[in-house]
């Protein structure tokens, strides 16, 4: 175990914010953190780590944040047509989904290039493409904080939800994932029903197609659309899209009847970004913070902007979505 004092988290948080956490933790293995755990009993600030990609720090933290490191991959048990795959909290989210294409094993390669880590994936429920972390996860492993015990979380108790699970809520920084164990397919199941998806492979004969074509599909259009955050710092979709009822639908079809919208049972889901791009922050900069060119949705650090001018332009977005379309936004980055 490694403890910092006054420890700077600029290059542990990829919008690249200067801030400093008044004690940093290093965990290598369980019995550390268990240690850990009994070091902190009754501490009220602590906050779990990933790899500080859907984080935005608005300040220094007055308290103690807990990296765990620890980055095993191993088949827990395989037949002809399933995998169970355990993954510590520690690995890098994109080594685990290259693992699993180059051994064809099907079911996140749709989530390829995503920052982060494998513990932190379920907390955000990560999805992108037409997948989600959830269609996949068995169970999740961990520790719950203030009772130094170890628990296991199925599928279902995880709560998941879009961009949305028990971790961000009732269990937000009072549970450590240290493994998440994840259920895959061993048969050809590819899918490419997405648009972009289906627009990459245009002309393509379905049996003609990879998991590795479909990996390289993913990182390429996300790298056409996304920013590098180690050139500009962000945290990819800043917020949410929101979910509507059919009289606000067509009250704003009234004014664009071109408006894009998805069903999901008696609810409408508007992209975000299309909101944002008609009340004009489509790559509108303020100062050393704005909306990416080629995506709304991303909110960019120029190089010095704080955390407080990044939340304070995000806050502005969603008041300008308010005032135009009376919706409300969410924000999918957390906000501390």
């Amino acid at each position: 175990m490694n403890l910092y004092e006054n420890y700077s988290l600029k290059h542990l948080n990829t919008f690249n914010i200067d801030v400093k956490a008044k004690y940093f933790l290093e965990v290598f293995n369980e019995h550390e953190l268990t240690e850990l755990i009994n070091e902190i009993q009754g501490q009220k600030n602590v906050l779990i780590l990933g790899a500080g990609s859907n984080i935005l720090f608005t300040k220094d933290y007055d308290g103690f944040i807990i990296k765990y490191i620890s980055s095993e991959i191993k088949v827990l048990f395989e037949n002809e047509n399933h995998v169970i795959i355990k993954a510590d909290a520690g690995v890098v989210w994109d080594d685990l989904v290259s693992y699993t294409v180059k051994k064809n094993y099907y079911g996140i390669e749709n989530l390829s290039l995503i920052p982060g880590t494998a513990g932190a994936a379920p907390v955000q429920n990560i999805g992108a493409y037409g997948a989600e972390i959830s269609n996949v996860i068995d169970y999740v492993e961990g520790y719950i904080l203030d009772k130094n015990e170890k628990k296991i979380l199925y599928r279902d108790e995880c709560l998941f939800n879009y961009r949305d699970s028990i971790f961000k809520n009732e269990l937000k920084n009072k549970f450590i994932i240290t493994s998440v164990v994840l259920r895959l397919k061993k048969e050809k199941v590819l899918n490419i029903s997405y648009r972009d998806i289906q627009n990459y492979f245009q002309g393509r004969d379905y049996h003609t197609i990879s998991i590795q074509d479909v990996r390289d599909a993913i990182i390429n259009i996300r790298k056409s659309k996304l920013p590098d955050y180690t050139k500009l710092g962000n945290a990819g979709s800043f917020f949410k899209n929101p979910e509507i009822d059919f009289t606000l639908l067509e009250l704003i079809k009234k004014e664009y009847p071109d408006i894009p919208y998805h069903q999901i049972n008696d609810k409408y889901k508007i992209p975000a970004a299309w909101l944002i791009e008609k009340c004009g922050y489509k790559g509108k900069r303020q100062g050393n913070t704005g909306t990416y060119e080629k995506q709304a949705l991303v909110i960019i650090n120029y190089g010095n902007a704080t955390g407080e001018e990044i939340k304070n332009f995000a806050d502005e977005i969603k008041q300008a979505v308010k005032n135009k379309f009376n919706i409300d936004l969410g924000y999918e980055v957390n906000i501390i």
